[in-house]
């Protein structure tokens, strides 16, 4: 978010950047999944649901479930994805 001057935004107005922009949140923030909840699409959110873990252990599972975001994104009508630890 340092790249578009909202380091220290609240969620409000990342969340209404993200919608106008067209980009997908990537959250491990529970306050952004209720927020699809209640509003829906756009912004599309992909909920990191893990807990305290490594940054590594984040892109492991991005990585892992690279081809469930891309449906994810294509899919016009859903609003959330949730993506939980490995096997």
């Amino acid at each position: 978010m340092r790249d578009f001057g909202l380091h220290s935004a609240d969620d409000e107005a990342i969340w209404q950047h993200a919608a106008a922009a067209g980009y997908t949140i990537v959250t491990k923030d529970d306050d952004f999944r209720q927020k699809s909840f209640l509003r829906g699409s756009p912004p599309k959110v992909i909920w990191v649901r893990l807990g305290n873990c490594r940054t590594a252990d984040v892109e492991a599972v991005l990585r892992a479930r690279y081809a469930d975001i891309l449906t994810f994104e294509e899919d016009g009508q859903a609003a959330l994805l949730v993506l939980t630890r490995l096997a």
